[in-house]
């Protein structure tokens, strides 16, 4: 019997399948190797001032000291294990007093509303100026940038207007950072995010800024965005229609659930109209290097005790449901709801390191662990334990100690670029 050829039949599969490997490569090349932020802080433009992320830390802690005083009152609060209560606490201090904002978003749409073109032309340059000051001086958080409003008719040339002037304020005082990031609202079909492609172009030209460099957000709170009018899913074609531009896709609870005809006292990131919608933006976006964000909750940690303990609840619990889910992002609209977010968030990692760690020592050591990981699932693990490190929740020192890899280590079991 004569042996199948196997190099020349390996050879044309090579040149039958070339498109659709390159393909594969260029429109799912996997982890962008950056970190993702766990929240974006929504402020609106006219409220938004060179001391503002200082005084969301500021009450943030206040709100902290006074409704949640001490480990054991906070975790009876929030219903803490024992166990983790104390370091979360503390952990939570210090992310308040070193990081308090991972990502802010200074907000010309819903929060900041529809004023005259003169009101909103002074909002922008002035914001675009306090937000060069903090770069300057090294307060602005990692992450920032504005929403716009939409690219729809109404408020087409509003939207790019703002932009424009932002973009050059920050170009002109040497303040466009890596970090900066527009997050276009309320997106209903992919010719508006090629419309964007085409807007950020021509601003960079004017600007001279580098072509290519300037990044957006997809705000999925419209059903168009999830179904077109032919019965297709369109959240993965917008992000291809997107140019290797698109950083994220953010849920828009509010929005997206009340155009459903969802009843206001039933809208919630929780909402199973809300849980398709993430799931579609969930499978759209994987493999692509885009980010996903839940959006917020509008009960606010406010008032009496009882009230501000039940909203912190209610938080925590959502911000938790977000993350076993896989979504790892959301927005925060008020600084009272930065301890509940910190705190769910790292009691989600508190919680799971240890197990996580034993997986991962067992993978890359040859040791038994209880489970049979395979790559995928080390991956998985690695990329949980690298998010606690970039948030706070994990330090670097228990990588060595509890893994015995380094973070490039981590990294590269995550499948995750090394920094260049």
């Amino acid at each position: 019997m004569e042996a199948t050829d196997i190099d020349a039949l390996v050879a044309g599969l090579d040149r039958r399948l070339a498109e659709a490997d390159a393909a594969l490569a260029a429109l799912y090349p996997g982890d962008r190797g950056v970190r993702q932020p766990v929240h974006t802080v929504y402020v609106p433009a006219d409220r938004f001032h060179a001391g503002t992320v200082l005084e969301w830390a500021d009450e943030a802690r206040a709100v902290l000291g006074r409704y949640g005083g001490s480990a054991t009152e906070l975790a009876e609060a929030l219903e803490l294990p024992p166990t983790h209560a104390v370091e979360v606490y503390e952990r939570v201090r210090a992310k308040l007093d070193r990081e308090p904002i991972e990502d802010l978003r200074i907000d010309f749409e819903d929060g900041y509303g529809t004023k005259a073109d003169e009101v909103e032309d002074a909002a922008a340059v002035g914001a675009a100026r306090s937000l060069a000051e903090t770069v300057k001086t090294g307060s602005a958080p990692p992450y920032h940038g504005l929403r716009i409003k939409s690219l729809e008719a109404p408020s087409r040339r509003r939207g790019v207007r703002t932009l424009d002037l932002f973009v050059g304020e920050l170009r002109e005082a040497g303040a466009l950072t890596d970090g900066f990031v527009t997050t276009l609202a309320k997106v209903t079909s992919v010719e508006q995010v090629e419309a964007m492609v085409v807007v950020l172009s021509a601003i960079e030209r004017a600007h001279a800024v580098p072509s290519g460099s300037l990044k957006f957000e997809i705000q999925i709170e419209t059903p168009q965005a999830i179904l077109g009018p032919d019965g297709t899913a369109l959240v993965a074609r917008m992000i291809r229609a997107g140019a290797g531009r698109v950083t994220g896709l953010h849920y828009g609870t509010y929005d997206y659930s009340a155009s459903l005809g969802i009843a206001a006292a039933y809208q919630s990131m929780e909402h199973p109209v809300a849980d398709h919608a993430k799931d579609v933006m969930q499978l759209a976006a994987a493999g692509t290097g885009v980010f996903v964000s839940d959006g917020s909750t509008n009960v606010l940690p406010v008032g009496d005790r009882d009230s501000v303990h039940a909203a912190w609840r209610l938080h925590q619990r959502l911000v938790r449901r977000s993350l076993v889910r896989g979504i790892y992002q959301g927005w925060d609209m008020h600084p009272a709801q930065l301890p509940s977010r910190f705190v769910a968030t790292y009691q989600f990692y508190r919680e799971g390191l240890e197990s996580a760690a034993a997986r991962l020592r067992a993978y890359v050591g040859g040791g038994e662990s209880g489970y049979l990981d395979e790559p995928a699932t080390a991956a998985a693990l690695a990329g949980f334990v690298l998010r606690g490190v970039d948030c706070g929740a994990v330090d670097r020192s228990e990588i060595d100690e509890l893994i015995g890899v380094d973070a490039a280590g981590l990294a590269t079991l995550a499948r995750r670029p090394l920094p260049s």
